[in-house]
């Protein structure tokens, strides 16, 4: 028999008279976390502050040959080993509002099951609104604001129009069926998606992480200090750039890009399609190629460049 996927602490006196319902956000790292902007959002959100109110089984949901965690191994022995924590978190916004906020690794199996335990914290705690926060990969260039898709169990609580106006087919997650699920099950749930450039999707990308929770924040009645994450932006504007500028393909494309996105920007007012019809989208292929080398020399030490 399976063991219990999760398990909730009784005792929250935070949680107890006015503040009884405390809103819950959930980011994942894994499938929908490009350019680590939720894990970025979650070591801003969390600090020095991590009261943990709930944990999951991560034995019963992570493939560990898939994603092995990290040990230490010193001269003749392993002195220790990093265990992955799936968790829920009882912290505080700006304005010492408590909330909760589920992060970890991304559930590789048993995804129901993931989805029926957190209902069991939404219940428990009398969770009124679930955020959600992630990222993907996308054709858009570093040098203009960060695009986000905003979705939600419910039309009224979506905030902005999106670029994708019709029915699309995407891969699934666990994250992803944990909002279809919520809807089901009659509670309300919002959350923006971050389009990250692809030549940055690996690296860590705090400009994203600000854009995400500079618009979560206000839809479920949060709020953050993101000058941190921007200020982590500004300086990785600069190295970016630095790259760029030793090379005249990787120019071209993010100049290309740039074309694409002020297109799309000046065609939501006529309604037009979002590819202009003279302005061609770079390709995956051609982005992985011109970006090989760019990607590498970010990766290097700084007395290696």
């Amino acid at each position: 028999m399976s063991q219990r996927i999760v398990h909730i602490v009784d005792d929250v006196p935070e949680l107890a008279g006015e503040h009884s319902r405390p809103v819950l956000l959930v980011a994942l790292e894994g499938f929908l976390d490009a350019g680590n902007a939720s894990a970025l959002a979650v070591q801003h959100l969390v600090g020095d502050e991590s009261r943990v109110v709930a944990s999951f089984a991560v034995d019963e949901l992570l493939d560990y040959r898939a994603r092995r965690p990290p040990m230490t191994f010193s001269r003749y022995h392993y002195t220790d080993y990093e265990a992955p924590r799936l968790v829920v978190r009882l912290l505080h916004d700006g304005d010492g509002t408590p909330y909760l906020l589920l992060s970890g690794p991304e559930p590789d199996v048993r995804w129901e099951a993931f989805c029926a335990g957190v209902r069991e914290v939404v219940d428990h705690f009398d969770v009124p609104m679930v955020g959600f926060l992630a990222a993907i990969p996308m054709a858009v260039p570093h040098t203009r604001p960060v695009q986000l898709t905003n979705h939600a169990t419910d039309e009224r609580l979506v905030t902005q129009d999106n670029m994708w106006q019709a029915e699309i087919r995407v891969p699934s997650s666990a994250q992803s069926l944990l909002e279809l699920r919520l809807g089901e099950w009659g509670h309300d749930a919002v959350g923006y998606v971050a389009h990250i450039p692809h030549y940055v999707a690996q690296l860590g990308y705090p400009l994203a992480s600000a854009a995400l929770l500079d618009s979560l924040g206000p839809a479920v009645g949060l709020t953050w200090d993101s000058a941190p994450l921007r200020e982590a932006a500004a300086r990785q504007a600069g190295e970016i750039e630095s790259q760029i500028e030793d090379s005249e393909e990787v120019r071209d494309v993010v100049h290309g890009l740039e074309q694409q996105y002020d297109a799309y920007q000046r065609s939501q007012e006529s309604g037009s399609n979002l590819l202009a019809d003279d302005e061609p989208l770079p390709s995956g292929d051609e982005i992985g190629e011109q970006f090989e080398q760019f990607l590498a020399g970010l990766d290097r030490p700084d007395e290696e460049k």
